[in-house]
């Protein structure tokens, strides 16, 4: 994530960068020990999922009248 005001070029190129880093073994296998798994996406895929989520825990969230304390 970063400020959404930060130049396309600049997103891409930590896109770019994070996705060359996922794909090394030794990171995937690190997340796997974990129970996690390196996935990589689009900028825009990415954002149509925060989204979706937002989405989907306001719904959770608003149905079980959690309140920030």
């Amino acid at each position: 994530m970063v400020p959404a005001a930060t130049p396309a070029p600049v997103v891409a190129r930590l896109n770019a960068e994070i996705a060359k880093v996922m794909r090394q073994p030794e990171v995937r296998k690190q997340l796997a020990d974990q129970g996690a798994e390196a996935v990589s996406t689009t900028p825009e895929q990415f954002g149509s999922f925060i989204d979706s989520e937002i989405s989907r825990w306001a719904v959770v969230i608003k149905e079980s009248g959690a309140k920030v304390e």
